[in-house]
């Protein structure tokens, strides 16, 4: 009969999750950030006094929630331009053209969701993940 494999702990203490000032786990704190947009980017980065992590997450969640808000009002805006002097001159030219517009402005909000998404994992990940163009500015701004 043998004896069974001796039980093996381990020598290193449970990992520790860093706290932001608002008293929430980092990770999650991040992660809220992004919730509403930048609505929630701006509370977080207005309360956290603390971590970098928070900071910069909410900043590129206030930068994100602002460009789709302007950018979908302003995809709209020339969506229904285009349409409506487009229909005085052709039937068929109007509907080709807001056919395009329509998919213009499909490809952009689906872009910008799946960026929030990817965010969010990120951010609960813990991990400093910057958008193109969006988090290199976000970065600036949540050091200051």
């Amino acid at each position: 009969m043998q004896n069974p494999p001796p039980v093996q702990t381990s020598s290193q203490p449970p990992v520790q999750v860093a706290k932001s000032s608002t008293g929430l786990d980092e990770n999650l704190a991040a992660l809220l950030a992004y919730i509403a947009h930048f609505v929630s980017g701006l509370i977080f980065f207005l309360i956290e006094k603390n971590s970098r992590l928070v900071r910069f997450h909410a900043m590129q969640a206030i930068i994100l929630g602002g460009l789709f808000f302007v950018g979908g009002f302003v995809l709209g805006i020339v969506w229904a331009i285009f349409s409506a002097i487009l229909s005085q001159i052709s039937g068929l030219l109007a509907s080709l053209v807001s056919l395009v517009l329509g998919l213009v402005i499909f490809v952009f909000m689906a872009a910008v969701f799946v960026g929030w998404i990817l965010c969010m994992v990120k951010a609960f990940q813990g991990q400093y993940f910057k958008l193109p163009v969006i988090g290199k500015f976000a970065e600036q701004f949540s050091q200051k």
